[in-house]
C-alpha cells in the first residue's frame, strides 16, 4: 500500500470517531453547497413569452414547448409564460404552428357546445354572430402590431313593417404596438368588410384602447388629395432609387444625397378621336339609268284661196310641214364606303409636370477619386458629368421645365464614408450581465470552499501519523485558563510535561490544531473579553494557574 494512503488511514484512525462524523458532515456540508449554488447561480435568464394567458394556455404551451426540449417557467401570478434569453422567437414560432395561444375570443368552437334541442332561432343567429366576431378578432390579432382586437358585429334585418333594410355595420377595438396603427386600421376595415355578407368598409369604425379614432366614414384612401400625394411619393422615391442605383457604385453609398420633389397630375382622362382615310375607298352601290325618246311630226294643210268662199266647193289639202326628233339620255351614280377609325382613350395614370432635383456630394471623396493635388476646375469639371449621369437616371426633361442642382460640399463626421463607430466588445457583454455575475458569485463561493474547507482538510489527511500523549489537564481547560499577557510562555511551557502546552500532542501541533489557532482569536483577546465579562471569575482563574507550579512540585 502506497506511504500516502497508509498516513491518511492513520491520520483518519487518530481522530476518533467523533472527528469523522464532524469531517464527513463539514464534507457532505461543503458538496451541498457547491450543488445548491451551481444550480441556483447557473439559472438560465428568462424572457417572458407571453402575459395574460388563460390556464388552459399555459398548459398547452408548457407540453408543446416540454415536447421541443425549450426550458419555460411559469410566472408567479400564472398568466405567464418565461423561456431562456435567445429561445422567444423560436419558441414563438413553434407555438404559431400549433396554433397557441388561442385567444380569449369565443370563435366558431361554440357550436361544438351548443345542442340542437331547445334551441331558438334567436339563439342560432347570436351564437353565429358571436363566433364570427371571435373568428375575426382572431384573424386582426395575426396583423403586425396588434396585440389584442374586439369586435362587434351587427347584421343586416330586415323587419316586417320596415321598408328599408337595415344596412350592417361594425366597430373594432385594437391594443396596437406600434407608431403606423392608422395604416393598420384601413387594412383591418377592408378585412371586417370582406368577412361580413353587405358590409361596406365605411360602415367599420375601429379605435384604439386609449379611445382615440383611427378611421370612420368615408375611406380617406379614395380621395383625389391621398392619391396625388401617394403617386407623388412612389414617383419621388423611385427617382430617388434611380440616382442611388447610379451614383452608388462609384461614390459610395455615404458620399452623396439626393432630395427629388415631383409635381404630378393625376387627373382621369378621356378621348373620343374619329378618323377618316379619303384614300381608302370602297364601291358600295351603283346605280346606271339608261332612256332613249323618238318623235316624227306631220302636218296637213289648206291653201287660202277664192275657192274657199264658193259655196260647194271642195277645197283640197296639200302637206304641210313635217318634223322629227330623238332623244338618249344615261345616267350612272356609285356610292363608295370612306374608311373611319374610332379612337377611345381613357386614362387613370399620372403625368409629371415638373421636377426638381438637388444632390449634394462630398467634396473629400472627389479629391480621393482625383487625387489630392486636384484644382477646383477638375472637380467642378467632374460635378459636371455626375450631374449629367443623374439627368441621364432621371430621365430629365428641360422642355418640360425640369430643374437639377448638383453641388460638391463638405460633409459632416459620419456622412463622409468614414466606418461608423460600432458598439464595443461591452455592449454584447450586457445583455448577458446576468448570467456573468451568476458565474462568478459560483466561482468565488466554489474558492472558498476549497480553500478553507477542503485544503486544511485535506493536509490533515495527508500528515504523517505521530504518538500522541495526552498529559495535564484537558484542552478545553487549558483554554478557559488562558495566561495573562505579562505572564511569559516559557513559565508554562517548563512546568508542561516534554516542553508541551497542556492538551497539546506531543511532536508538535497537527495542521487541524493550526487552523483552530488560525480562526480562534489570540490568548490576550480572549482574557480582555473575560475580564470584561466578570473580573472576579478571572481572577480565581489566575489565581489557579499561578499555585499550578506548586501543586506539581
Amino acid at each position: 500500500m502506497p506511504e500516502q494512503i497508509q498516513s491518511i488511514i492513520a491520520n483518519l484512525k487518530s481522530f476518533g470517531v467523533r472527528r469523522l462524523a464532524l469531517m464527513g458532515g463539514i464534507a457532505a456540508l461543503v458538496m451541498a453547497v457547491i450543488g445548491i449554488a451551481s444550480v441556483y447561480l447557473n439559472r438560465p435568464a428568462y424572457e417572458t413569452l407571453y402575459v395574460g394567458l388563460e390556464r388552459s394556455d399555459v398548459n398547452q404551451i408548457g407540453l408543446v414547448l416540454a415536447d421541443a426540449g425549450i426550458g419555460f417557467d411559469v410566472g408567479s401570478d400564472g398568466t405567464s409564460v418565461l423561456v431562456p434569453a435567445g429561445t422567444t422567437a423560436q419558441a414563438r414560432m413553434l407555438l404559431a404552428e400549433k396554433g397557441l395561444p388561442t385567444s380569449a375570443n369565443a370563435g366558431y368552437e361554440l357550436f361544438d357546445n351548443v345542442g340542437s334541442l331547445g334551441l331558438t332561432s334567436f339563439m342560432q343567429q347570436i351564437t353565429r354572430v358571436r363566433a364570427l366576431e371571435g373568428e375575426i378578432a382572431r384573424t386582426i390579432q395575426s396583423i403586425s402590431g396588434v396585440k389584442a382586437a374586439r369586435v362587434h358585429i351587427v347584421m343586416s334585418e330586415r323587419a316586417n313593417f320596415r321598408r328599408d333594410e337595415q344596412q350592417p355595420s361594425a366597430s373594432v377595438v385594437i391594443r396596437y404596438a406600434g407608431n403606423d396603427a392608422e395604416k393598420s386600421a384601413m387594412s383591418i376595415r377592408h378585412l371586417v368588410a370582406a368577412a361580413v355578407p353587405g358590409l361596406s368598409a365605411d360602415k367599420v369604425t375601429v379605435l384604439d384602447s386609449n379611445g382615440n379614432l383611427l378611421a370612420a366614414g368615408d375611406d380617406p384612401s379614395n380621395t383625389s388629395a391621398a392619391r396625388t400625394l401617394g403617386v407623388e411619393q412612389t414617383v419621388e422615391a423611385q427617382i430617388g432609387d434611380n440616382i442611388r442605383r447610379a451614383l452608388t457604385p462609384y461614390l459610395g453609398p455615404d458620399n452623396f444625397r439626393a432630395s427629388v420633389k415631383a409635381d404630378v397630375n393625376t387627373d382621369s382622362r378621356q378621348t373620343e378621336e374619329t378618323i377618316f382615310d379619303p384614300n381608302s375607298r370602297v364601291e358600295r352601290s351603283v346605280q346606271s339609268v339608261k332612256t332613249n325618246e323618238a318623235s316624227n311630226q306631220k302636218q296637213a294643210s289648206t291653201p287660202t284661196s277664192v275657192e274657199q268662199n264658193l259655196p260647194e266647193t271642195q277645197t283640197t289639202t296639200t302637206e304641210g310641214p313635217q318634223s322629227s326628233s330623238q332623244n338618249d339620255r344615261k345616267e350612272e351614280i356609285t356610292n363608295y364606303e370612306i374608311n373611319s377609325k374610332k379612337i377611345a382613350t381613357v386614362s387613370n395614370g399620372y403625368t409629371v409636370n415638373k421636377m426638381s432635383i438637388a444632390v449634394v456630394v462630398n467634396q473629400d471623396r472627389l479629391k480621393t477619386i482625383l487625387g489630392k493635388d486636384a484644382t477646383p476646375e477638375q472637380i467642378a469639371k467632374r460635378v459636371a458629368d455626375i450631374q449629367k449621369m443623374v439627368a441621364s437616371a432621371t430621365g430629365f426633361d428641360d422642355k418640360r421645365g425640369d430643374v437639377i442642382n448638383v453641388s460638391a460640399v463638405e460633409f459632416i463626421n459620419g456622412l463622409d464614408g468614414e466606418p461608423i463607430e460600432q458598439p464595443g466588445i461591452l455592449a454584447p457583454i450586457g445583455t448577458y450581465t446576468g448570467t456573468l455575475i451568476n458565474a462568478g458569485a459560483f466561482i468565488v463561493v466554489v474558492f472558498l470552499v476549497a480553500f478553507f474547507g477542503l485544503k486544511p482538510m485535506a493536509a490533515a489527511l495527508t500528515a504523517s501519523a505521530k504518538p500522541a500523549a495526552i498529559a495535564g489537564p484537558s484542552f478545553d481547560d487549558v483554554q478557559r485558563s488562558l495566561p495573562t499577557p505579562d505572564a511569559p510562555v516559557a513559565a508554562i511551557t517548563a512546568e508542561t510535561p516534554a516542553g508541551t502546552l497542556p492538551g497539546a500532542r506531543a511532536g508538535g501541533a497537527t495542521p487541524l490544531d493550526d487552523l483552530r489557532q488560525k480562526i480562534r482569536p489570540a490568548p490576550q483577546e480572549r482574557l480582555a473579553r473575560m475580564v470584561d465579562l466578570n473580573e472576579e471569575r478571572t481572577a480565581q482563574i489566575l489565581r489557579k494557574w499561578a499555585a499550578a507550579p506548586e501543586a506539581v512540585g
